[in-house]
């Protein structure tokens, strides 16, 4: 009888609990963007927002430097020690995913529905990594040139074919009018160099690796193709069209503005200054070579990683975090391209009739991963240097083959990088 009674309180007790008694399971997450407290305030506000929506998840965010972020993820995992969602930089998610750092993640392919191609990771046939915006590229110049010099404004049905992409260099740089007609950004020597430069290879018809299998770079990295667009490109700095890898810094950030200048290769980031400095702006888009126009698609994601224990959890706060609110709230503050059209119909910058509105045009319309394969790790430092190298005026033909030996070497080296 006593028993039944002390049960009977204990259930009663029990039931009488508010909801709010019983804690929340936390989940930690790394995030890339220490250094940058706009971005950072953002994403504490979205945590802020998914914890007070429901009570069965906490997350506890931890930001790191940019510059040492990969390896701090790198050295968690091999001490065991990963955090339940992380943060990953697109192209190298395939990578992560491959060295088991990484699981898939369980979210329901309608969530994502409508978003820009380079924002959904994908390996080996799962999904892994979604982001909450994307990047694009342009020439960007300003109307007053293209008048003055009387240059064609190329569109996205009709580019500059690389003929007149070279005679508008050419005439640009005859006129006298400005030190360099084409900024490429040689001074950000990392993952600008293949992000920026390796859409003009393959808008030549060549590539980085042969993505039939991605077994091996011969043929596409060193063909007829790829050494015509290594002698275009090196004919770039032999005819001083653009700076070289001696390239300040400062000049490569404020070069167009102060009018150095007169097309400016460049991130959809830096379109917001030139905004604010010009009136007559415009942003183009990349020039035809032969296979059709490219930029570089991709930007940072959110995962789940493998040692997660709860990635329902995790997957609860990135699909919380995709919210068209949250996109368009990254959009305005820090200038990226919305990962949606519902987005940026909510965006300040990327609405309809809105200056940077043409980038999702120019995202969805000619975007192009970069290879998506455990390898691209290895293969975009090769590529980084064999480009520095032709600017400097290394052999194209000896250059590309010596580039297209190491990443042979290093997917023999690790067994095909479990590409079937």
């Amino acid at each position: 009888m006593k028993r039944t009674a002390l049960a009977l309180a204990t259930l009663m007790t029990t039931t009488a609990l508010p909801a709010g008694a019983f804690a929340a399971t936390e989940l930690s997450m790394w995030y890339h963007g220490a250094g940058n407290p706009t971005e950072s305030s953002i994403l504490e506000g979205i945590v802020s927002d998914f914890n007070a929506s429901q009570d069965d998840w906490e997350v506890v965010l931890e930001s790191f430097p940019e510059n040492s972020y990969n390896d701090s993820v790198t050295a968690a995992a091999l001490a065991g020690n990963l955090p339940d969602i992380i943060d990953v930089d697109g192209p190298i998610m395939p990578n992560w995913a491959w060295s088991g750092y990484m699981q898939p993640l369980p979210i329901d392919e309608s969530a994502i529905e409508g978003f820009l191609p380079g924002a959904i990771g994908k390996w080996d046939g799962q999904i892994y990594s979604i982001g909450l915006w994307d990047a694009a590229l342009a020439m960007m110049t300003r109307q007053s040139y293209l008048d003055e010099y009387d240059i064609r404004k190329p569109t996205l049905d009709d580019p500059w074919t690389a003929e007149e992409f070279d005679d508008i260099l050419v005439k640009l740089k005859d006129s006298g009018d400005f030190e360099y007609p084409l900024n490429l950004g040689m001074a950000d020597n990392g993952e600008w160099y293949t992000y920026a430069f390796l859409p003009f290879l393959q808008s030549f018809g060549g590539d980085l690796v042969d993505r039939s299998d991605y077994q091996t770079a011969e043929g596409v990295l060193n063909g007829d193709e790829a050494i015509a667009f290594g002698e275009w490109w090196q004919s770039l700095f032999e005819r001083d069209l653009a700076p070289g890898t001696s390239q300040d810094p400062a000049d490569h950030q404020n070069g167009f503005i102060d009018g150095s200048y007169a097309i400016d290769w460049n991130g959809n980031w830096t379109a917001r200054a030139k905004l604010d400095a010009f009136d007559d702006v415009v942003f183009l888009p990349a020039p035809d070579f032969g296979n059709g126009p490219k930029i570089g698609a991709a930007s940072w994601q959110l995962g789940v990683s493998a040692a997660s224990e709860h990635p329902e959890g995790a997957a609860a706060f990135i699909e919380f975090a995709l919210q068209d609110k949250y996109l368009a709230e990254f959009s305005n503050a820090i200038g990226l391209v919305p990962a949606t059209e519902g987005a940026a119909a909510m965006s300040e910058y990327y609405k309809e009739g809105a200056p940077l509105a043409v980038f999702y045009g120019l995202s969805d319309a000619q975007g192009s991963l970069r290879p998506v394969t455990p390898g691209y790790v290895v293969e975009t430092s090769v590529f980084q240097k064999a480009i520095s190298d032709m600017a400097n005026g290394a052999d194209v033909a000896d250059t590309l083959d010596g580039a297209v030996d190491e990443i042979d070497t290093d997917i023999d080296r690790n067994q095909g990088y479990g590409h079937n």
